[in-house]
């Protein structure tokens, strides 16, 4: 690798060539502030933010953007940059919504803490022009308010990197906004929910809809019966909104907070993920014996779903039928578990702890009503029940472990897998290879599918057949693989798509990090390991081998992929119109 030599703040440094300030800076234990840059997203130089200074250069440069060469001498502390760095925050918040008490950003607003760190108070700004904006409520998943919105254009390049681009930049000067073409209002452009433009936003400009609310009201019904299950990555993640290092695995501390909370049970949506299992694989070994439809793919990742409607409908059928976990669980309680507990599913209020800003969309789509009544009632992110938590009084850090509730709590290490791009595929194909072979698997891992890249690819030799598989994360990706199935060259059998770059575990309802986090931390790479750990230490690693599972179909189910199954169990697809 070449080298180059430079100086920052006096001190020689050796770097690569071809490193960025901002690169270089970090290299020597320096962190330049940025509103704007995101790593391998957006690096466009817009915020002026990290402006240094360079020796025999007369104007400040950007350091997410400039290069370093060879003899460069850089000043990223002086009297002349901090000055620019406070007047640039000052001209910000002349536009800028400046009631921050009642933001949910408040305390994770990276201008916020860049105003406290330059001295920036709420009287050292620019007076002029200030345009107005109303909410854009439109959406099942979330809101935009433009009156703290900073133009970093963060979110118009996360939603290109998932190649949805249904945000961008329009107007000119004071009126520059971001939005959809001709202002048109979320819920009327194609969408799908993945939120990744919420979770790279470093203000409150968006923002998911908090149902918190609403979950509270149900609580204090006497008349409801309050089901709450969270999802796997939930418990590899909640743990940082209380300042807990990334990858914790707080699920004893999550069940303990969330029955004090005040729900009625407390189940593990592995459970359900155990349950997909079951059923996505016997649909993927039918199709394989009996000539149906391959590839097929997962249908577990609701941004992922609603993309294919929109953008390759005429795929559908490549789709397996099989609920979601959150779906699923949500009609096995208000089928089985209510008949066993004489309970009136009209009563039952079933709430999912997502990580996921499109299982909100999610459980109000058609075709999800199993007994007759919404399977899902409400879905929350990671994000609302940390402030459920924070505004009961509950210091989390400090809370015992407790145990999830019976039946529906028990699960496998596959289950735990759903949360990580190619854990869905890893599980699936544990339960399938059994099934198809007859015989058990010594070790149920599946390691070509594992890692953060987006698109991973595979063959095993399964009962003397060859088995192509594929695994996408990232919309981006799901696009190359989608357009090799349409022209025909897809050689897969079986594929695993996630909305979300690394899958749920980066999902747009997970905990915001702040940008220095996603530049230069592997934030996926540690909330991943975490869920394979956790795999590693289960008892059960196979869907097919949990108890709670096999009774539910001996007492209810009958067996994968039954009449009953079917009708409780999987869902249609419709096609969406595209436009943006």
């Amino acid at each position: 690798m070449d080298m180059v030599n430079i100086k920052i703040n006096g001190k020689e440094l050796s770097v690569p060539k071809g490193f960025t300030i901002l690169e270089a800076a970090r290299q020597f234990g320096l962190e330049i502030p940025t509103l704007c840059y995101l790593k391998e997203i957006n690096a466009i130089g817009a915020c002026r933010i990290c402006c240094v200074e360079v020796k025999g250069v007369r104007n400040l440069v950007t350091a997410c953007v400039y290069p370093v060469n060879e003899g460069m001498e850089i000043f990223t502390n002086t009297e002349r940059v901090r000055n620019s760095r406070k007047t640039t925050l000052e001209l910000i918040l002349s536009t800028h919504d400046k009631r921050c008490l009642s933001c949910t950003r408040s305390g994770s607003c990276e201008l916020q803490q860049l105003c406290k760190e330059f001295g920036v108070d709420d009287e050292d700004y620019y007076q002029g022009q200030n345009p107005q904006y109303s909410f854009d409520d439109s959406a099942a998943h979330m809101i935009r308010d433009n009156n703290k919105c900073i133009l970093c254009r963060r979110c118009v390049a996360a939603c290109n990197m998932q190649d949805i681009s249904v945000i961008g930049v329009n107007a000119r000067g004071f009126d520059t906004h971001v939005s959809s073409a001709f202002d048109k209002d979320l819920a009327d452009v194609s969408c799908v929910s993945c939120g990744q433009c919420i979770v790279k936003c470093p203000t409150g400009a968006l923002l998911e809809k908090d149902d918190s609310d609403k979950v509270l009201a149900a609580i204090n019904d006497p008349e409801k019966y309050v089901i709450v299950h969270a999802a796997p990555s939930i418990r590899v993640t909640l743990g940082e909104c209380f300042g807990m290092h990334l990858g914790t695995n707080v699920q004893g501390k999550m069940v303990a907070a969330l029955r004090r909370l005040g729900f009625d049970k407390v189940f593990d949506t592995n459970f359900a993920a155990d349950l997909t299992i079951m059923e996505e694989a016997n649909e993927f070994v039918e199709r394989v014996k009996n000539g149906g439809v391959l590839p097929m793919i997962t249908s577990c990742s609701p941004g992922w779903i609603k993309y294919c409607e929109h953008y390759y409908p005429e795929l559908i059928p490549h789709l397996s039928s099989c609920k979601s976990p959150q779906q699923m669980f949500g009609a096995i309680i208000k089928t089985w578990y209510a008949e066993k507990m004489n309970l009136d599913p009209a009563n039952i209020v079933v709430v999912g702890i997502m990580p996921c800003t499109a299982k909100k969309f999610e459980s109000q789509r058609d075709y999800q009503n199993a007994s007759g009544y919404p399977d899902v009632d409400i879905a929350l992110t990671t994000r609302e029940l940390a402030r459920m938590i924070e505004s009961a009084g509950i210091y989390f850090p400090k809370l015992p472990d407790e145990e999830f509730d019976n039946p529906l709590g028990e699960a496998s290490g596959a289950a735990a897998l759903f949360g990580t791009t190619g854990g869905v595929m890893e599980a699936a194909l544990r339960t399938a290879v059994e099934t198809l072979t007859g015989e058990s698997l010594e070790r149920p891992d599946f390691t070509e599918v594992r890692g953060t890249k987006g698109i991973k690819e595979a063959t095993f030799n399964v009962a003397g057949m060859e088995i192509n598989v594929a695994v996408a994360s990232g919309l981006s990706n799901a696009k190359k693989i989608m357009e090799k199935i349409k022209d025909g060259t897809a050689n897969y059998h079986f594929i695993e798509i996630m909305a979300c770059p690394g899958g749920c575990i980066n999902g747009g309802g997970q905990p915001i990090q702040h940008a220095v986090v996603h530049n230069f931390v592997d934030l996926k790479g540690i909330r991943a390991g975490a869920l394979y750990e956790k795999d590693e230490h289960e008892k059960i690693r196979k869907s097919h081998e949990n108890p709670a599972i096999q009774k539910l179909y001996r007492e209810f189910l009958e067996k994968p992929g039954s009449r009953k199954a079917h009708r409780i169990l999987h869902t249609k697809y419709t096609p969406r119109p595209k436009y943006k």
